[in-house]
């Protein structure tokens, strides 16, 4: 059986651009991208804090160490500056490579500045 994880995310990145006319994907700065582990042209999902939006896009390169997270062609229309999303990707994997996986998760503040970094999600508390 496969199974489908969260394989990284980038929670609470904050949106720099909204580039309507730009070819449709998902700028990422290039430092965020290697903490995260998220390849460049790899299916993303992004999650729109601020509006509730849910969309899937792909990963294109910003520049390294330019903090850009720009929402691009239709998607555009999901998310505009200074929206906090995540953005996360996901990959299939069988039981026993399940069992000793554990996803890469980056923090980041409102200026897209990594906060901390790890491996694990707390369990929720009522």
């Amino acid at each position: 059986m496969q199974l489908t994880l969260l394989k990284c995310k980038l929670h609470r990145a904050c949106v720099t651009h909204a580039e309507l006319d730009y070819e449709g994907s998902c700028a990422i700065d290039e430092e965020l991208m290697v903490l995260a582990g998220i390849r460049e042209y790899e299916q993303i999902h992004i999650y729109n804090i601020a509006n509730g939006e849910r969309f899937t896009t792909y990963a294109i390169r910003a520049a390294a160490g330019s903090r850009v997270i720009s929402v691009n062609g239709a998607a555009a229309h999901k998310a505009e500056p200074g929206d906090r999303v995540i953005i996360c990707a996901y990959a299939q994997m069988d039981e026993s490579e399940a069992q000793a996986f554990h996803p890469s998760l980056v923090y980041l503040n409102e200026h897209n500045r990594v906060l901390r970094t790890g491996h694990a999600i707390p369990a929720q508390v009522a």
